[in-house]
């Protein structure tokens, strides 16, 4: 199985990097969104079967997209009153997908 990762790394005021993996774009009021998850050094191994899924969920951040030229785009924090429906969506996305998987598995 071909697993890409697209990441993106962040840096604070004192040059400090976080990397993120992108999960998911999906829109809200017209609006582009992107749930990111915390990479550790072990992640970004080229092996996803050895890779280490557990505390992917402690460290998501939901972000807006905005285009910034032709193929660029920058993620913006989101502000906290539109956070948790924005939480909620991701939630809700998720679990269809974990659904899936699982009608998908029995097959």
């Amino acid at each position: 199985m071909d697993h890409e990762q697209d990441l993106v790394v962040f840096a604070d005021d004192e040059v400090n990097e976080l990397t993120l993996e992108v999960l998911d774009y999906f829109y809200y009021n017209g609006q582009e969104y992107a749930v990111l998850a915390g990479v550790s050094e072990d992640d970004e191994a080229d092996d996803p079967d050895t890779q280490d899924d557990s505390d992917e969920e402690d460290d998501l951040y939901i972000m807006k997209v905005v285009p910034v030229g032709d193929d660029q785009e920058e993620f913006v924090q989101v502000e906290d009153e539109l956070l948790e429906k924005l939480v909620e969506i991701v939630q809700t996305r998720f679990d269809e997908m974990d659904e899936d998987e699982l009608e998908g598995d029995e097959s």
